[in-house]
């Protein structure tokens, strides 16, 4: 009897924190049953306190039937009255036992009204905290978008001023041997003799000499130095051919340098030179000076040794300078990639700004017009002594402020 209540009251007086939180179902639903088992106990004492209204008027009966018959003993009446003193009693108990039960059933009433209120607010905290918490994450993913597509915009108009410039490799190839055939009065080959269609040819001492433009075709940077090695093996249709040279020369873009790790292919009966623009007009000037010489048996050792000297150093200086344009083309590509990431974005945009406003003004090169060595030298002086004036206006400065 009573267990329901009993475990109802353990359970609330041993109730902890989390279980307020997470168990409170199971307390839910004691109650109820808590409340049931009240409820039974009340009709109970509804079913006594009827009994005991059928007794007292029994009782009267009784004591009517006493009255009428003097014949009962006394003893009798008095068990009668000792019994209804009883029941009196334990009706009084049950009276008392039902007082405090309500005066439980009150008080636990009150405790779950405020767990209950004390659950609802602290679940309206915590989804107002789960909103706010979704709201800054909803605003950090938006700013990481935002900055991963600028960085992938930026890098596709980087890679479109890239492609653009693979695009116009062959013109700008194209003008660029013309040019130097122009000044240094060199004969280009527009229609050539021989079978085949070469992207560019000139002719020296009576030899033509090839230089084919090749470029990327594709996004991909891994497969160039196959498509060169490929291309270095096709034009054999080209070197065993009358008249033509056996050094042939594939001009590829200055940016794909880093790619490449052979600039020389050597085919047995003729050679490849993979090659940049800028390397073009020291390589061809190395050749033409050979044209001066009609006949090599009637040169002196010292004339040989000379000329081999000189196309040596040619040959050096083109090489050195492929090797420095790639260095300081990684070195610049890298400095640019960390301005992205590095600088501060307020920073970053400002510099960008900046960069959009400059513009970059190299001497224009005219037709017909020869670049003179006297001219080159006397800038190179000019440039000299600006920088030596400046070197003592510094030390003149320091020891100022020393």
């Amino acid at each position: 009897m009573f267990e329901n209540l009993k475990e109802f009251f353990e359970k609330i007086k041993s109730l902890g924190f989390w279980q307020r939180i997470f168990g409170w179902r199971e307390i839910r639903t004691l109650s109820y049953d808590a409340y049931d088992e009240f409820t039974n106990l009340t009709e109970k004492l509804n079913l006594l306190n009827n009994e005991l209204i059928k007794r007292d008027s029994r009782i009267s009966d009784l004591e009517k039937n006493i009255e009428k018959n003097a014949e009962i003993s006394s003893n009798r009446i008095s068990d009668l009255i000792s019994s209804s003193q009883k029941l009196e009693h334990k009706i009084s108990l049950l009276e008392n036992e039902i007082s405090l039960l309500n005066k439980e059933k009150s008080g636990l009433s009150n405790r779950i009204a405020r767990f209950e209120q004390a659950d609802q607010l602290r679940a309206e905290e915590f989804q107002k905290n789960i909103s706010a918490v979704n709201a800054v994450r909803a605003g950090l993913e938006s700013d990481r978008n935002k900055l991963n597509e600028e960085r992938i915009r930026e890098k596709e108009e980087e890679f479109e001023k890239i492609k653009q410039t693979w695009q116009n490799h062959e013109n700008n190839v194209e003008t660029a041997i013309r040019n130097i055939c122009k000044i240094h009065f060199i004969e280009y080959v527009k229609d050539v003799p021989f079978k085949g269609n070469p992207d560019n040819t000139i002719k020296i001492a009576g030899e033509y000499i090839i230089f084919d433009a090749k470029s990327p075709a594709g996004d991909d940077l891994e497969n160039f130095p196959k498509y060169l090695k490929l291309q270095s093996e096709s034009v054999r249709k080209y070197a065993k051919q009358e008249s033509v040279k056996g050094d042939i020369f594939l001009v590829i873009p200055s940016n794909t340098l880093e790619v490449i790790d052979q600039f020389v292919y050597r085919m047995g009966d003729y050679n490849v030179y993979v090659v940049t623009i800028d390397s073009l007009e020291p390589i061809i000037l190395s050749i033409k000076k050979i044209e001066s010489y009609e006949f090599v048996d009637q040169l002196t050792p010292d004339e040989r040794e000379n000329i081999c000297r000189i196309i040596g150093k040619f040959s050096h200086i083109a090489k050195r300078k492929v090797q420095i344009d790639y260095f300081f083309s990684y070195q610049f590509l890298e400095i640019i990639s960390k301005c992205g990431v590095d600088l501060p974005p307020d920073i970053y945009k400002s510099v960008q700004e900046f960069e959009k406003s400059e513009k970059l003004n190299p001497p224009q090169e005219k037709r017909a017009k020869q670049i003179l060595l006297e001219d080159l030298l006397a800038e190179s002086e000019k440039l000299s002594n600006e920088a030596r004036a400046r070197l003592r206006e510094d030390r003149k400065d320091n020891s100022g402020d020393k």
